[in-house]
């Protein structure tokens, strides 16, 4: 949430790819280094003499560690990088509005110059 809070707050200034890249520079640090310490807490668990509270504490010292250095630095921004303006539905950033109706041919989205219309299953 700290990672999308701050690439959103920087996207109504600059837009959502500067916004990506801006929102990274800033939390990326924080987020790795309170995930290395999260999983160094459970990893602590795996010296415990009960087997379960081991396996437990490696399973989830190895799943923060995925979360924290996989999912939130690389797959989050790649994801609102793909989506582009999109990714704010169902509120939009300032001075963004959504298409719908028949304006949306004649009154494009800015974010979306460039790409082909898409349009409905037809029957």
């Amino acid at each position: 949430m700290f990672l999308v809070h701050r690439i959103r707050s920087e996207a109504v200034r600059h837009g959502t790819a500067a916004g990506v890249r801006r929102g990274l520079e800033t939390t990326s640090g924080v987020i790795s280094a309170a995930g290395l310490i999260l999983a160094a807490t459970f990893a602590t668990l795996t010296v415990m003499p009960l087997l379960y509270l081991a396996q437990i504490g490696c399973i989830v010292a190895i799943g923060v560690l995925i979360d924290t250095l996989l999912v939130r630095l690389f797959l989050v921004p790649a994801l609102i990088l793909d989506l582009g303006g999109r990714v704010w539905w169902p509120t939009f950033l300032p001075g963004h509005r959504p298409r719908t109706g028949t304006a949306a041919a004649s009154d494009p989205h800015p974010g979306d110059q460039g790409r082909p219309a898409v349009s409905g299953p037809t029957s």
